[in-house]
């Protein structure tokens, strides 16, 4: 039996992180790629949740342009499918008002997901129309407690002060934070140590830290996450992309697994109290195979002690 997100939240928790349909897709097309994403959860136990991610990009002037479908309804045959755990992802600045926002977290619990990641806006220079995720988590999180569920926040390591920000959202209600995407370690490490020296000194109990691995199987795919703003160093691209490019997905997978251990050990030898896991993400629905090739690597690994 899966164990319950509350339960795996304070042991190094698995998540994965599929590509949803997009809302145009026909239906056994997407009936399909619902099914591809189960059967492959279904063959790794050790998969906690999974986190459905909302597609949508924004104008210069911050307006929302929507790719996803009915995610409620993704994720709830997700978790029929699987016995899995669903969160969904929620981008709050792009809501018009406060009173949006708590429509959509009582509809979100009504139709059965109990869990969500609030994401604040991509820019800090647009005025959104949504609240700060801080605001955004202290009216989310009685309403996802009242069903048994819980909030959620994105981290972003290597920005400036994040540690803080982190605090600040873990005052204001998150239980676990998911990264962006992670290239490296070191950046990964100085946030963990930073934000288990904040929360020591504040006297409160960190939330869960999920970094977040994604492989790389083309230069598209390299393309795609810098767009999404992941901090994709030259010499990590160069290391995967360059030689064979049938070998590129295995290059890139064995850099993911580098990450997360050298981060666990990283963790493990301060003493941290942060509990850490991993969220494997698929990159584009092209490459579910090579995603799955990664969960499985760190299925393997993650909650056993760090090679060294």
């Amino acid at each position: 039996m899966a164990r319950s997100l509350s339960e795996a939240l304070r042991a190094a928790p698995l998540f994965f992180e599929p590509v949803p349909p997009p809302a145009r897709t026909p239906g056994p097309r997407s009936a399909e790629r619902t099914l591809a994403v189960a059967r492959l959860v279904e063959e790794i136990p050790r998969v906690d949740a999974l986190v459905i991610p909302e597609l949508v990009d924004e104008n210069h002037e911050g307006q929302p342009h929507y790719h996803s479908g009915d995610l409620p309804s993704y994720a709830r045959r997700l978790a029929e499918l699987t016995g899995r755990e669903v969160i969904l992802n929620k981008v709050v600045a792009h809501l018009p008002s406060v009173g949006a926002l708590e429509q959509w977290a009582r509809e979100t619990v009504g139709r059965g997901v109990h869990h969500a990641v609030l994401v604040g806006g991509s820019s800090r220079y647009i005025p959104y129309p949504g609240p700060p995720v801080a605001e955004a988590n202290q009216l989310c999180r009685p309403i996802f407690a009242a069903a048994g569920g819980s909030i959620g926040n994105i981290a972003i390591p290597q920005r400036t002060g994040e540690a803080h920000r982190m605090l600040a959202k873990t005052r204001a209600g998150a239980a676990f934070f998911t990264t962006q995407l992670l290239f490296d370690a070191e950046s990964a490490r100085k946030v963990l140590h930073q934000y288990d020296l904040l929360c020591r000194q504040a006297s409160i109990p960190p939330a869960s830290v999920l970094l977040s691995l994604a492989p790389i199987a083309d230069d598209q795919d390299a393309e795609f996450v810098r767009w999404l703003g992941a901090d994709l160093p030259d010499s990590a691209e160069r290391s995967i992309l360059e030689g064979e490019e049938s070998e590129a997905a295995r290059r890139s997978v064995e850099l993911a697994v580098a990450v997360w251990e050298e981060v666990a050990r990283a963790t493990q030898a301060s003493g941290l109290a942060v509990p850490v896991g991993v969220n494997v993400e698929q990159v584009s629905a092209r490459h579910l195979e090579v995603a799955g090739t990664l969960l499985r690597e760190i299925a393997r690994r993650i909650g056993a002690a760090p090679s060294s």
